[in-house]
């Protein structure tokens, strides 16, 4: 797994259109549920991954533009260093955006809370959760959080075609880790 970097996130409850009983709330990388902590792309601060490099440079983003930071969780995310397509799981390599610096700082602590497949369409910013955009957690087996619990389960579901159907790819599998004292 290749570490891509962090985002602060406002976690939301399982929205009613998700008709599961196994999640309680929506940890996706993805900003359609829970939002990030602001629409960050348009201050091209982020790395390559289109994640930032550290805790503190979202803190100091946030407060260059006086975002309000209260109600924000801090993420981690390492990915998986192959993408696929959802309806054809070809394995290929991917790179950062080079006209970035990608320079992750790795956290001392950290908890895995499961893994997340999410579409990147335009291969930049992450786009949809296959997840909980596309209610996939409604047929496969995912925790509380709205992910899977292996990162074996997320690559053989989509070696499988248990994707084909969701949102265009291609698509990664990303780890994702909540920051205990963030």
């Amino acid at each position: 797994m290749i570490p891509v970097g962090y985002m602060a996130k406002r976690i939301e409850l399982k929205p009613d259109w998700l008709k599961t009983d196994q999640v309680e709330d929506i940890y996706s990388l993805s900003n359609c549920t829970s939002k990030d902590f602001a629409d960050y792309i348009e201050y091209w601060k982020h790395n390559g991954y289109w994640l930032f490099n550290s805790p503190e440079d979202i803190y100091a983003l946030a407060k260059e533009h006086d975002v309000d930071m209260s109600g924000t969780k801090m993420f981690y995310y390492e990915v998986y260093e192959y993408q696929c397509y959802e309806d054809e799981p070809e394995w290929e390599e991917f790179q950062p955006e080079k006209s970035f610096e990608t320079n992750v700082t790795i956290p001392n602590e950290k908890e895995l809370e499961g893994f997340d497949i999410v579409s990147l369409y335009n291969e930049n910013a992450p786009e949809c959760s296959y997840l909980s955009c596309n209610h996939m957690a409604q047929e496969l087996n995912v925790n509380q959080h709205c992910l899977l619990p292996s990162f074996e389960e997320a690559r053989l579901y989509l070696e499988n075609k248990a994707f084909d159907g969701c949102e265009s790819g291609p698509c990664r599998i990303f780890a994702v880790y909540s920051l205990p004292n963030a």
